[in-house]
């Protein structure tokens, strides 16, 4: 069983999933990978549908990829010159100097010098710098014909002689030791050594302080604002890219009219709004709406993300919101639009002994700021949230964020004004009917119904299609909504099995009071549900009676109670619904007040919580009589579904059977089945939808070839409870 809770109440479940009939994780979907969709082209937009800007290369043409690789390089060959520098370094400070130049001679006599580089500085000095035969460890020397004492010889040494080396070469090589001369300049040395190292170690942090900073040219720009200045002229959005959201476009019309012509309300002093605050569930089209006001109005439009404030040192988010206003003052009028403000406006009540200081410093500043610049300036600040629950309540008082608008999930008119905006720019084919569409995508955002669509277009090609047609948005929507159709082998009892569910859900929710229209049951796995029953609500509903819910609480238990009564076993299969189940009778008890015996309350967790209190308003007795009225609904609702499949055994088995053969029936076969006791033939099909002929006697009922015609005493067939 699927979908029932989430299509019947997209309020309370905004993503429609299907109801898991058996758990499928471990398998991989088969199927042909799709090559990516291609850009869509200019123009046309609609809510929540907006294509997401490409890459941009790097200068010379390079990808991302290749800077990233060059930029790495060059920092490992940084390391590998400092790391060189310091050994360079450490090698020259290694050298010990000798205590005079008659211990050397001693070395030199004794057969213990490797090399030796004669060095004469241009001050003068001159100096022997040599090397010891041996291990690089020290290693005692007994000079007693030049010294008395023992010491230790290093590896490397220095010694200082006479400018007069001719001797000293001549002694040397007298003693077969290979010699060097070489002239330096130490000061200018000595500086490399030091210095070296030093700039290779500042500019490598240069280099990755600048990365982090967000790759600017100028590293110490970290401080100033990341807004992007979109440009009109180049993809102008207009509100003819936006459908769905009428309400909303109307709410945001004075905004425009100011923005172009500012002095007819300053005749009036009418001051407009400082801030519009969008608020509504993700993909509705906050951020595209804000666009169009910038477009329909003809002004610059700086867009920034919430967490471009957050910076690892205090102080730069609140320096980037100052700079962000400043940019608005000079470009005025324009627009500032901050998406995902709730990344940087939450609420400090409740940091509790965790809040940041650099968090209250930023929202601060932002606060600060929306209070200095006036609405005389032309800056308008739009900012988009889909968390309006978590701001900080400064943020939303009059004066700061004085209009508040909500953009809700599209209704069906709305989704049909989106489909058909997106679908102008495709291939469909004549008679494709929108209506059916939009009426079987409850709780679908316009970023879900533009994603519907271009998987519709990709299906299409993929089947060598000219156009799209109906099939391939009813496979689309399926697609989008519940997961990929998986062609998979399942055996005649697992198959059995999913039928009998499937059947059980279908036939409670075709019979059961408040209950909705069918629009077809399957037993293809498809995402990770082994079988699905979809629903196909009449219209949208903002508000859900009791008897409602109840109806979707036995459709639940549907599938369960068929196993029960057909299979004398039950499975895992029903997972999914008990928990959607059990979710719903909470709702209705805690939320919604619809428990007689606890009465109309609600019982919920305190507002403003900190991390030391966590508890609930109610006492754990209150919670005991919750989960007995929880518990009471649901067995309410299995006792429902057990009577209906009970008084109902033959038309579950005929579609259990149908669903074997066909494994996909319609939901107008399921209507067939209910009413009839059987699925009608096309000829029937069409006599029943044909409009009935003006006659005194009432039309005769459709005969059944396998059944004699029952007489007027007999009972009419079972009809859907009203």
């Amino acid at each position: 069983m699927n979908i029932s809770l989430k299509t019947v109440f997209p309020a309370f479940f905004p993503e429609p999933r299907t109801r898991r009939f058996a758990s499928a994780d471990s398998e991989a979907t088969d199927g042909v990978d799709l090559p990516p969709p291609p850009p869509p082209p200019e123009g046309s937009e609609s809510n929540g549908a907006e294509a997401q800007p490409q890459p941009e290369s790097g200068p010379g043409g390079r990808s991302p990829i290749a800077r990233l690789l060059i930029s790495w390089t060059l920092v490992a060959l940084l390391i590998f010159i400092m790391v060189r520098s310091f050994r360079s370094a450490g090698n020259a400070s290694g050298s010990r100097e000798l205590e005079n130049e008659n211990v050397f001679m001693a070395l030199v006599e004794g057969g213990r010098v490797e090399k030796c580089e004669l060095v004469r500085e241009n001050g003068g000095k001159t100096y022997v710098k040599g090397v010891r035969t041996g291990g690089d460890e020290d290693e005692p020397f007994d000079a007693s014909a030049a010294d008395d004492r023992k010491m230790l010889i290093p590896k490397n040494f220095t010694v200082s002689v006479m400018p007069d080396t001719e001797k000293l070469q001549d002694f040397l090589r007298a003693h077969n030791v290979p010699v060097k001369v070489r002239y330096a300049s130490p000061v200018l040395t000595e500086i490399l050594i030091q210095l070296v190292p030093i700039i290779i170690f500042v500019g490598l942090m240069f280099f990755l302080f600048s990365r982090r900073m967000g790759g600017a040219g100028n590293p110490f720009s970290f401080a100033k604002s990341r807004a992007k200045k979109l440009d009109n002229e180049k993809r102008k959005i207009t509100f003819a890219n936006v459908a769905g959201i009428d309400e909303a476009k109307e709410e945001v019309q004075e905004i425009i009219e100011f923005l172009k012509d500012p002095k007819k309300f300053a005749k009036l002093g009418g001051r407009i709004p400082k801030g519009v605050l969008l608020m509504g569930p993700p993909g509705t089209g906050k951020t595209l709406l804000a666009k169009a006001i910038a477009g329909e109005a003809g002004v610059p439009f700086f867009s920034i993300s919430g967490s471009d404030f957050d910076e690892m040192f205090v102080g730069v988010g609140a320096s980037r919101v100052r700079d962000l206003f400043e940019q608005g003052k000079k470009s005025a009028p324009c627009i500032i639009f901050i998406d995902e403000i709730d990344a940087v406006g939450r609420s400090r009540s409740n940091a509790g002994a965790f809040g940041s200081r650099h968090d209250e410093q930023t929202i601060n500043a932002l606060l600060v700021e929306m209070d200095g610049f006036e609405a005389s300036e032309g800056v308008i600040l739009v900012a988009a949230t889909n968390r309006p629950d978590v701001l900080d309540k400064a943020l939303l008082r009059p004066g700061r964020f004085d209009r508040q608008i909500v953009i809700d999930l599209p209704t069906m008119e709305g989704r049909k004004e989106i489909l058909a905006l997106h679908a102008s720019k495709l291939k469909m084919s004549e008679g494709v009917d929108l209506d059916r569409i939009a009426r079987g995508t409850p709780g679908f955002s316009g970023a879900d119904l533009a994603n519907l669509l271009n998987e519709a277009a990709l299906l299409a090609a993929r089947l060598g299609k000219e156009a799209i047609e109906l099939s391939d948005l009813e496979e689309a929507r399926d697609k989008v909504a519940w997961g990929r159709e998986r062609k998979r082998m399942v055996d005649a009892e697992e198959k059995r099995l999913t039928a009998v569910h499937e059947a059980g859900h279908a036939i409670v929710m075709s019979l059961v009071k408040g209950g909705e229209p069918i629009h077809k049951v399957t037993i293809i796995p498809r995402g990770m549900a082994l079988g699905a029953t979809m629903f196909l609500p009449k219209k949208d509903r903002l508000s859900y009676t009791r008897t409602q819910m109840l109806a979707n609480l036995a459709t639940s238990m549907g599938g369960r109670v068929a196993e029960e009564l057909f299979l004398d076993d039950i499975s895992s299969g029903a997972s999914q619904d008990l928990k959607e189940a059990t979710h719903l009778a909470h709702h209705m008890v805690c939320d919604w007040g619809m428990s007689e015996k606890l009465g109309p309350r609600t019982f919920g967790a305190r507002d403003e919580m900190t991390f030391w209190d966590q508890g609930n308003d109610y006492s754990e007795a209150t919670a005991r009589e919750i989960d007995v009225e929880v518990d009471a609904l649901i067995r309410d609702a299995h006792k429902t579904a057990t009577e209906i499949l009970s008084t109902h055994r033959n038309e579950l088995n005929i579609l259990v059977e149908e669903l074997l053969d066909k494994e996909t029936v319609d939901g107008t076969v399921v209507e067939e089945i209910v009413k009839f006791g059987r699925v009608l033939t096309d000829i029937e099909r069409k006599a029943a939808d044909a409009p009935p002929e003006h006659t005194e006697e009432p039309p005769s009922p459709i005969p059944d070839p396998q059944k004699e015609v029952p007489s007027p005493e007999d009972p009419p067939p079972p009809t859907a409870i009203a």
